[in-house]
């Protein structure tokens, strides 16, 4: 399978733990290397979030965060848009458009490899 980046959508004082648990889980479901993912993004909004700052410091991977403005390119290559993540953030879906603008970034030609994917606070979407 190639490279892939986790994009990460969470209640205030979601705990690393529970977002560590939903992107193991996630990778085992759908039999992807941990050791694949180069990077997990979210929201600018999410900058001072300590569990998402923990878990990328404990996977060694960079945390990009983006902007809801820069999200809206976005928009059309999402499986789901949530009326209540629009209303607290701007942007149509957290989780995946952050892994689709990380993996554009990265790569080009983003597409969704995993869609969004909930546990309890948190989402995770995986794109490529």
């Amino acid at each position: 399978m190639g490279t892939f980046y986790a994009g990460f959508g969470c209640r205030r004082g979601c705990p690393a733990a529970t977002l560590h648990t939903l992107l193991r889980q996630a990778l085992a479901n759908h039999g992807l290397a941990l050791a694949d993912l180069r990077g997990i993004a979210s929201i600018s909004l999410k900058a001072d979030e300590p569990g998402l700052q923990q878990l990328a410091e404990h996977l060694g991977v960079p945390l990009v965060l983006y902007h809801s403005q820069h999200l809206q390119a976005y928009q059309p290559l999402l499986s789901h848009r949530s009326a209540a993540a629009h209303a607290h953030t701007g942007c149509w879906g957290v989780a995946e458009s952050t892994a689709l603008a990380l993996a554009d970034r990265q790569q080009g030609s983003p597409r969704l490899l995993l869609k969004r994917q909930v546990l309890g606070p948190a989402t995770l979407a995986l794109a490529c």
